[in-house]
This record gives structure tokens, C-alpha cells and sequence, in this order.
């Protein structure tokens, strides 16, 4: 221990202390949750916790030494294993079950994000976890995929929003987060070894976009790589992502962790940038090892993952202290408003809210409705504090016991079971006054490792609500789903409530929306389809022979479903309200935006019901003259506002012009899709009756730029590049500019390269260097235009 008095020592300092052993052991992980200590030092080990919707730890976490809590088998058990009865891992400790990322998405609030952020610090703490491994923030790709309802959407904007609210939270209460999986981890399928193939521009553009702002604006603590490999190459031991792209280009000074044993080359992942190990493993201390003692891993780069290991630890212990209890009934509260936030109406011919008084005659179907369905599967999965029931909550609301029924047997069964149950509910259901159906996806196939087969509901239920409601006279259909699902009875109900996986509050959140309590406020994070082909991803999903190829590019979700001119069953960003807004008076602060700037968007919004609800302004925008292909509109910003009957407020919403802009794979930034620009306001991604248009204007050249392949007619169009070419050409043939420049202008229809053109046509020898040369010039000469 350090004596008293004494300096502490800077990280620098412990640094050039340690023993090569020592920073060996400190890269790796200590157990499955905690990193190694160095006593002589005080480099305390800290302990890591899932939880992307509530913290799973137990006490075997706290467990220190060599070995640790590291069961290889309980931890495959823990992933491939399904059903409620799954064990999870070793006995965790209860906390509170709050909504997934599905759920919390659908809010659009990265206030009420920032809050949940805050109530996930104080669980850590109060157990002594260190850093949560989370929030998971991949791209909804594809409904399909076994962790959508930990990720927030399938739009990058949007996702870094709420993710940024998490991240703040957490980290400004002194618990770091960990966002994750660093990065196209888009899929369970063939998870550690599929590779995920995505061209530069939709990689940029939507799945790294998302981190990209996390980490400029939310500095996690902690990035986690994910397993797949990415264009080839491992993404836990891809130098181009974890040290050129998230740390030269982007900035960040974290520490980036493997997914727990996705290494499978340790020294290659310390020479790209992948600092921690996880969990512990004996084989893979023995490689690192010896790859630093024979000089395949530089002293250096092993310094370099050990001193971001200490500041990790520096930072965590920094918040440290005493572990107190959190306020168990505060965070149920908090879990329950989120979920009621979140839920999404995406029906209603007028049968909700119901009224309590005369609804006394309700019958309630599915087995959801007695044993809600409020996770997923996986590593996420954790003990929740307390399960508000929903049958109990409607209960509570209507004044007395309320008939239910499963409808669908739960397990297995047979035909002749499932007709018995069926033939009961109809019965049931013609005289019952309102009948509500909960009905889930199947709770055995999808989650972490496994993805959904199709986009149905467990077997079963699409029969149950539609025998239910040919004979009802109304009926509402609750869906606790992970992400979309298709409807076919969707004509013949009356409403539809989705609250994904909203956590333990979900049965009461459920049941005061469903009786008029609080109006529903969610909107859609992801776009609904009609079927299973629709989905832009369905011709390069899921892949073959361990290839992903990501076949729509940049047209992800409404992207794709906009491009096709496909309609959904319900567009992104849809919901509906027990009320009813105006928007109005859109306008700009700006007339123009260049590169850097902000134009703020103002939207008058009033609520014309009767009822106090929230409504969530979203603006798009549409390129004039876009430089590349991304869909006809894209998001751009968006306010959540809640109004009293009658209230009015002007919202102002800001829309930066790097969110206009794209990835340009010809000069490797984002790039302004120079011109008008039309900002369209509105609902949802098919409902913008309103716009306001800006100028965009950039330093970036927007022809293309000279390289060694360059085609004469592009050189043409490029004056800095006509202009050296020219010369070049004036040079070699002893004549004035204006000269060359006109013979360089008979070329113009050659479809071979300008230079090798000059030299075919005028029988010339070009020096490769002289012409790399005047390539290097006119590029510097641009980069200088561009103010870079």
C-alpha cells in the first residue's frame, strides 16, 4: 500500500513500474468479470456487469483471484440456453428490470435515456460494479436478428441520441459505460465467425455513424469489439476500426475490451488496438506472452493497452466508495414510466382507452398476460426486483377479478390441445364486452446466438386473435415483441399496443394506458413491413459460406422500404395518441449552411384533444441534388413534447450540417450534398406535410478527384486537375497552356485514362512519378480549398 503522505504516483509512473508480467496479467482479465490488481502499486481490480436493461451480477463477481467466477460452462449455458426456466448466471442479485433498448428507443428521449443512465450508476454502485457492459447500440438491420430489442433503432441519428443520453448518465455518476458491439454486429447467425461485408459508405454512414457520435459527444469509459469479422478481418484484432478509425479519426482516449472470448489472436488484437482481454484465459495470456518475449508484440504496444488499463482503473476508483443501497421503489417507478413512455398504439378505431366502469365484463387471453414477457435471452438477461403482472394491474383498474384465459397452451402440446384451448377462448370471447389478447413471439428461438426464423408470433396466436375477433365485440391485442412482427388479423381488431420488452413495469405501464390513465407517446424505431420480403436486407439474409454480404448498402430500413417506394405496414417513427396535435409555423434561422455549422428548425405545436399526451416532431431532410444514393429523405433531428389539452409551445430543433452530409469514398470524408436542401417536418417517415428549405454550401470540391485511372472527361470537369494536366502536357510538347489545354479537350472522349491517353496519342513516355506527382499536387491543392 501507498504510505501515508506519500505522492500517488501518475499512471505514467506505475506504468514504468510494472513488471512485464505484471502488464501481461493487467491486459487480461482476472475471472469472467473482474481485471487483475497489482497490490504493491494499488492498482485495484475493478468489476464489470451486464446489463443493457438492468445489471446482472452476482456475487461470484466479486470474487477475486485467479479463476474467479471463470466457468467456461456455466457461461455457454448462460448464452445458447432459452425458456423462462433458462438458468442465469450463478444466482444474480436482484435489480430493477428496466425496459430494453427497443422499448426505451421508442420514447425518443434522451432526457428520460439520461435518467435511466443515472438509475443504472446507482444499481453499479451499489454492489461495487465498476463499468456496465453496456449500452448496446448496433443497427437494426433486420427485424429478424436475436438482439434487436437490445439495440435502439435502425437509424444511426436516432440510435446515437439515446445512447449518448445513456452513456452521460451513467458516466456522470460515476460508472463507466461500455457501448457495444464495436461494430456490424448485425446478426446471430454463425456470430464469432460470420463476416460481415459492408461497403464503405454504408459503414460509415449507418453502422459506424452511430459510435461516432457516442464517443465525440459522450466519451465512453469503454468500447467493446465485437465478434463477427468485418470485411475480412476479426473485428477484436481489426487495426483500420479500433485504432485508425475510432482513435486517430474519431479521438477517443477509452479503453477498448474484447467481447467475452472473442480473441482468437491475442497479440494480432494488442498490435490493432484491442487493450483487455475478457474473460480470463489461460491459453491466451500463454500466446501474448510469448509473442512479447520473442518481439512480435513491441514493448510498446504492450505499454500502450497496459497504461489504458490504469486509467480505466483510475477513473473507476476515482467515484468509488462505500456501496449503498439504491431505492428499489424510485427505480420501479422510473421502469414503469419508461415503459409507458415507449409503448407504441399502432391501432385504434376509437375502442381505446377503455373505460373501467364499463369494461367490468373484460376477458383477458394469453399467457403473457400472467407470466409477462419483459426480456430477451442472453447475457442480458438478469433477476428483476419485482414483475408487475398485467392481469393484476387490469384487475386493479376495473375494481374485481378479471376472467382470463391462455388461449394458446404454453409448451408443448398437441393440435388437439391447442383446438380444446382455441374452442374455450372463442366461447369465452363471445360474451365477454372487450376481449385483450397478449400475445409474444416464440420464447425459444431467438435472443443472443439465435435469430427469429420468420416474423410470426408464437404458434398459435394469429389463430387466437383472429377466432377472438370474429366474435368480439371489440378486441385489443397487446404484443410483447423483441421487434416487428407481421398482422395478418390486423384489419379485424380494434387496437394494437406495443410495448416490446418493456421490463418488470410493464404489466401496470400496459394497464394505465390501456384504460386511459396516460395517453400512449411511443413512435417506431423501426419500420414495420407487410412481409418477410420487404425487409430491404432479405436478398443478403443471412449470408453463406461465413460471408454477410450487406447487399442494400446504405438503404437500411426506411431508407430501403422509401427508395422502393414500398409501402410498410407501419413507417418509422408512427404512433398514435389518445389526443391530437398541429404542427405549424416551420421555419429556419439560416437561409444557408456550410460545413461546421447549425441551422435551428422551429415547429409550433399544439395539442387540438382533449387529453394530455406528447408528440414527437421529426425532421428529415431531402437533398435537391444529392451526391449520393441514400433514400429519398433521412433523418435529421427530432423534439419529444408533451402538451396539456389546448397548450401550444414552440420547438426549436437543431440539425447540424454534418448530419447532411455523407461519406464520400472518393475523398474519404463526409462530404455536403452541396444545393438546396428541402428540411421536411412531420410524424413519422411518411407523414411530413411540412418544410422549410436551406442552402447547403462546402469548401469540398464536387467534382471527382484525379487519380491515376482518371478517365479525360473527368479530368475536364475538374479544373484544379485540367489545369495540371495541362501543364504537364504544355511541358512534354514544348507548348503554351492554352494550347495544351485544348489538345487535352480533343481527348475528352477517350475512355482509357487521361494520362495514358496523352501518351498513346502523342506518343509520349510518362514517368509514373512525374505523374504521381501532379496527383499528389492537385490533391493538396483541393485538400487546401477544403480548408483541411
Amino acid at each position: 500500500m501507498q504510505p501515508e503522505n506519500q505522492p500517488v504516483p501518475t499512471t505514467d509512473e506505475r506504468l514504468a513500474a510494472l513488471t512485464e508480467d505484471e502488464k501481461i496479467q493487467l491486459v487480461s482479465g482476472n475471472g469472467m468479470w473482474r481485471t487483475n490488481s497489482v497490490p504493491r502499486l494499488d492498482v485495484a481490480s475493478i468489476v464489470m456487469a451486464d446489463g443493457p436493461n438492468g445489471l446482472r451480477y452476482s456475487r461470484e463477481q466479486a470474487a477475486d483471484g485467479p479463476g474467479a467466477g471463470a466457468d467456461f460452462a456455466d457461461f455457454i449455458s448462460l448464452v445458447t440456453r432459452r425458456g423462462e426456466a433458462a438458468p442465469v448466471q450463478r444466482g444474480p442479485e436482484p435489480a430493477t428490470c428496466f425496459p430494453t433498448a427497443s422499448t426505451v428507443g421508442t420514447s425518443w428521449d434522451p432526457r428520460l435515456a439520461r435518467e435511466l443512465g443515472n438509475a443504472f450508476a446507482a444499481e453499479c454502485r451499489s454492489f461495487g460494479v465498476g463499468v456496465l457492459l453496456g449500452p448496446g447500440m448496433n443497427i437494426r438491420r433486420t427485424p429478424l436478428a436475436g438482439r434487436t430489442s437490445e439495440y435502439y433503432s435502425e437509424d444511426p441519428l436516432l440510435t446515437g441520441a439515446m445512447v449518448t443520453g445513456v452513456t452521460r448518465g451513467l458516466q456522470e455518476r460515476g460508472v463507466g459505460a461500455c457501448i457495444k458491439h464495436f461494430a456490424a454486429n448485425n446478426s446471430e447467425i454463425e456470430r464469432t465467425s460470420m463476416d460481415s461485408v459492408i461497403d464503405e459508405r454504408a459503414l460509415r454512414d449507418i453502422y459506424l455513424r452511430a459510435f461516432e457520435r457516442v464517443v465525440r459527444d459522450a466519451e465512453p469509459w469503454m468500447v467493446m469489439s465485437s465478434y463477427n469479422r468485418l470485411n475480412g478481418l476479426q473485428a477484436a484484432q481489426h487495426p483500420w476500426l479500433l485504432t485508425q478509425v475510432l482513435r486517430d479519426e474519431w479521438g477517443y482516449d477509452g479503453l477498448v475490451v474484447s467481447d467475452w472470448h472473442g480473441i482468437t489472436d491475442r497479440p494480432a488484437s494488442v498490435l490493432a488496438g484491442n487493450d483487455l482481454d475478457m474473460p480470463e484465459s489461460a491459453q491466451r495470456i500463454a500466446r501474448l506472452r510469448a509473442a512479447v518475449e520473442s518481439g512480435a508484440v513491441p514493448g510498446a504496444a504492450l505499454d500502450r493497452s497496459a497504461g489504458r488499463v490504469l486509467r480505466l482503473v483510475d477513473r473507476v476508483t476515482a467515484h468509488a466508495g462505500e456501496p449503498a443501497p439504491f431505492d428499489t421503489d424510485a427505480h420501479h417507478a422510473l421502469a414503469t414510466r419508461i415503459a409507458r413512455a415507449g409503448t407504441v398504439l399502432l391501432a385504434n378505431n376509437g375502442v381505446l382507452p377503455l373505460d373501467a366502469d364499463a369494461t367490468t365484463d373484460a376477458l383477458v387471453l394469453g399467457t403473457g398476460a400472467t407470466e409477462p414477457v419483459i426480456q430477451g435471452f442472453g447475457s442480458a438477461r438478469m433477476t428483476p426486483t419485482r414483475v408487475d403482472v398485467p392481469l393484476t394491474e387490469i384487475g386493479r383498474r376495473t375494481g374485481g377479478p378479471v376472467r382470463h384465459l391462455a388461449g394458446v397452451p404454453a409448451g408443448e402440446h398437441t393440435g388437439t390441445e391447442r383446438q380444446a384451448a382455441l374452442d374455450e377462448a372463442t366461447a369465452a370471447a363471445k360474451t365477454c364486452g372487450v376481449a385483450i389478447v397478449f400475445a409474444h413471439t416464440p420464447q425459444n428461438s431467438d435472443g443472443e446466438n439465435a435469430d427469429r426464423a420468420d416474423l410470426a408470433l408464437e404458434a398459435g396466436y394469429d389463430e387466437l386473435i383472429a377466432a377472438v375477433a370474429a366474435v368480439a365485440p371489440r378486441t385489443v391485442v397487446v404484443l410483447t415483441v423483441p421487434d416487428a412482427v407481421t398482422m395478418p388479423w390486423l384489419p379485424d381488431v380494434d387496437a394494437v399496443l406495443v410495448p416490446f420488452y418493456a421490463g418488470q413495469g410493464m404489466g401496470s405501464a400496459v394497464a394505465s394506458l390501456l384504460y386511459g390513465e396516460h395517453a400512449p407517446a411511443g413512435k417506431l424505431t423501426t419500420t414495420f413491413p407487410r412481409r418477410i420480403a420487404d425487409i430491404p436486407a432479405f436478398l443478403g439474409y443471412p449470408g453463406e459460406g461465413g460471408r454477410h454480404v450487406y447487399v442494400e448498402g446504405s438503404l437500411v430500413g426506411y431508407r430501403g422500404y422509401d427508395e422502393r417506394d414500398i409501402a410498410p405496414l407501419f413507417p418509422f417513427g408512427f404512433g398514435l395518441s389518445y389526443t391530437t396535435f398541429a404542427l405549424s409555423d416551420v421555419t429556419a434561422d439560416r437561409a444557408t449552411l456550410s460545413d461546421g455549422d447549425s441551422v435551428a428548425v422551429s415547429v409550433r405545436v399544439r395539442n387540438t384533444g382533449s387529453r394530455t399526451g406528447a408528440e414527437v416532431v421529426q425532421i428529415y431532410a431531402q437533398a435537391e441534388h444529392p451526391r449520393v444514393r441514400s433514400g429519398p429523405r433521412e433523418l435529421v433531428g427530432f423534439a419529444r413534447v408533451e402538451l396539456s389539452p389546448g397548450e401550444e409551445r414552440t420547438v426549436t430543433i437543431p440539425v447540424a450540417a454534418d448530419d447532411l452530409a455523407h461519406w464520400d469514398v472518393t475523398r474519404a470524408r463526409r462530404v455536403l450534398s452541396d444545393g438546396p436542401v428541402r428540411l421536411l417536418v412531420g410524424t413519422s417517415s411518411r407523414d411530413l406535410p411540412h418544410a422549410v428549405t436551406v442552402l447547403a454550401r462546402t469548401d469540398v470540391p464536387r467534382w471527382k478527384p484525379l487519380r491515376r485511372d482518371t478517365a479525360p472527361a473527368a479530368a475536364l470537369g475538374n479544373p484544379v486537375a485540367r489545369r495540371a494536366v495541362a501543364g504537364l502536357l504544355a511541358g512534354r510538347l514544348d507548348v503554351d497552356a492554352e494550347t495544351a489545354d485544348g489538345l487535352l479537350q480533343e481527348c475528352r472522349r477517350s475512355f482509357v485514362n487521361v494520362f495514358d491517353t496523352l501518351a498513346n496519342r502523342f506518343r509520349l513516355v510518362l514517368d509514373e512519378a512525374e505523374i504521381a506527382q501532379v496527383i499528389a499536387e492537385v490533391a493538396d491543392e483541393e485538400a487546401g480549398r477544403a480548408g483541411r
